[in-house]
């Protein structure tokens, strides 16, 4: 990370534990460098490299952040200040859902199953993403979950305060119904519109291609080219972890928002 980026996610960090006995002392700076590069690069914790911090002390950093909510809590204030940034509500009123089959490494774990449709074997991640691409929610399920049952998931997500605020949400075809919207508007109070395809070949389907980008820049994170977490909660938090990289860039001037 560079000192701008440092500025902007350094008071979202928890203050250090208060209690009796010798002071844990760990660079923080260091433990998301750790983090940051292990996603972008896509190899196994024990393969960071030596001129960063033990592996050990940066993937239970990680972990501990997940387990109690941290990492949650600094994607969403970011996306709430990427938003002001550009002139926007910190909340959205607006989003998009969309669902990414994915292979496993041979992990199964609890959560796995077979995409007849794809031919994948692996988990399947719903995402509900705002008009700017930036995440709201994300799920990872098993991968022969119907899309309108994973939409509802990813919706009974969000926090409520985005619940309160989204007013529409796009789909494409494969949540149409009028049993998902209704669902759907009992949850959050949004209502559905399917964005359908208007000819044949490839099209850039109106509002639709703001969630499918946001599958292109998960992708540049090679940790992501495949589900290579045991637990989804973790595949969960890994694509948090992109975002926020992302949103970073942003909000320290290296990236302009698209």
């Amino acid at each position: 990370m560079t000192d701008q980026e440092w500025e902007v996610i350094r008071p979202l960090l928890p203050p250090p534990r208060q209690g009796r006995g010798r002071k844990w002392e760990v660079d923080e700076r260091e433990i998301l460098n750790g983090i940051f590069y292990q996603l972008r690069n896509g190899c196994i914790w024990s393969d960071l490299p030596t001129d960063l911090l033990a592996w050990q002390t940066v993937y239970k950093y990680f972990r501990r952040w997940q387990r109690k909510g941290v990492w949650q809590q600094i994607h969403d204030q970011l996306r709430q200040s990427v938003r002001v940034s550009v002139g926007k509500n910190p909340h959205a009123s607006a989003g998009s859902i969309d669902s990414q089959s994915v292979k496993n490494d041979g992990k199964k774990g609890e959560v796995y199953g077979f995409d007849g449709g794809k031919l994948i074997k692996g988990r399947k991640r719903f995402i509900l993403v705002d008009t700017l691409g930036l995440l709201i929610s994300v799920l990872m399920i098993n991968a022969n979950c119907s899309e309108q049952k994973g939409g509802v998931f990813v919706v009974h997500k969000m926090a409520p305060a985005d619940s309160g605020s989204l007013q529409l949400i796009w789909v494409d075809q494969g949540y149409q119904g009028e049993n998902f919207a209704r669902v759907v508007g009992q949850l959050c109070g949004a209502t559905v519109e399917v964005v359908k395809r208007s000819e044949a070949g490839f099209v850039i389907l109106p509002k639709r291609w703001i969630v499918e980008r946001t599958f292109g820049w998960l992708s540049q994170n090679r940790r992501l080219s495949k589900d290579y977490e045991l637990l989804p909660e973790m595949s969960e938090a890994m694509i948090q972890g992109a975002m926020i990289r992302l949103m970073l860039q942003r909000l320290g001037g290296q990236q302009e928002v698209i």
